[in-house]
């Protein structure tokens, strides 16, 4: 099982997490049968998938983020490049710019993440 590739549900499922947290297990599962009309046990079980996968964590009847949405984001991204380009992000934006031009402005900002990273790892 991939741990950083959610289906559809448990996409908006982890979005209400992200969203209401911290929250009591209990008023998730009603929040859950209000929205996606869900029983109890299915609120659970998803809840159970995802902890298991390290994104939240179930303390003592409080669901609380273990992994933010944007640190998820990162890590399936970070995994795409893995498994899709061997790990190279060079490659990875090579494919990507050959299929969409890059505007000025994504540049400049692709610019400055270099200049920030270079000065972080030489100063």
């Amino acid at each position: 099982m991939d741990p950083y590739r959610l289906g559809d549900m448990e996409q908006k499922f982890a979005d209400l997490i992200w969203e209401k947290a911290p929250v009591g297990s209990g008023e998730l599962a009603k929040l859950c049968e209000k929205v996606f009309a869900w029983k109890r046990t299915t609120t659970y079980t998803m809840l159970k998938r995802l902890c298991d996968r390290k994104l939240f964590a179930n303390n003592s009847g409080v669901v609380e983020v273990l992994m933010t949405r944007e640190e998820f984001q990162a890590a399936q991204g970070e995994q795409f490049i893995n498994d899709t380009f061997g790990g190279s992000l060079p490659r990875f934006l090579t494919a990507f710019s050959r299929r969409k031009k890059l505007g000025d402005r994504e540049i400049a900002e692709l610019k400055k993440l270099i200049d920030a990273y270079e000065e972080e790892s030489h100063g």
